[in-house]
């Protein structure tokens, strides 16, 4: 499948919630053997799903990648939605099984699962007047 998929630079360079809206942070902790991995998911599949279904969501999205390991070796890459859209599709499941067949979304959630360290930590904010 060919992943073809552009969004202007300048639609990304505005991301950031008003006050009152709402902010998801998600920490995800992964293995060190599977960063590597993680991070080829998280580009070559999962971006280019997002960008082309939903650009809408993908526009309101940051990831930040670890500086360096934590204390007991895993590898925390945190997702920002920055602000939440009401509507925005974000569940990974959903968006790799509208964008790929359903054998390869299972594959790839597979992956997305083995990565993971410990659930997945999610907040849920509302951006201050500051």
């Amino acid at each position: 499948m060919s992943h073809k998929y552009y969004v202007d630079p300048r639609e990304r360079e505005d991301i950031r919630a008003h006050h009152g809206e709402n902010v998801w942070v998600v920490l995800n902790h992964i293995r060190v053997e599977k960063r590597e991995t993680f991070e080829h998911f998280m580009h070559t599949i999962l971006m280019p799903a997002v960008a082309n279904i939903h650009p809408e969501t993908y526009n309101q999205i940051r990831v930040l990648h670890p500086a360096g390991p934590n204390d007991d070796g895993t590898f925390t890459y945190i997702f920002l939605m920055d602000p939440v859209l009401p509507g925005g599709v974000y569940e990974i499941s959903r968006i790799l099984h509208e964008y790929y067949k359903a054998e390869l979304a299972s594959e790839y959630m597979k992956i997305w699962d083995e990565a993971l360290a410990a659930p997945q930590v999610e907040y849920e904010l509302i951006q201050s007047e500051w």
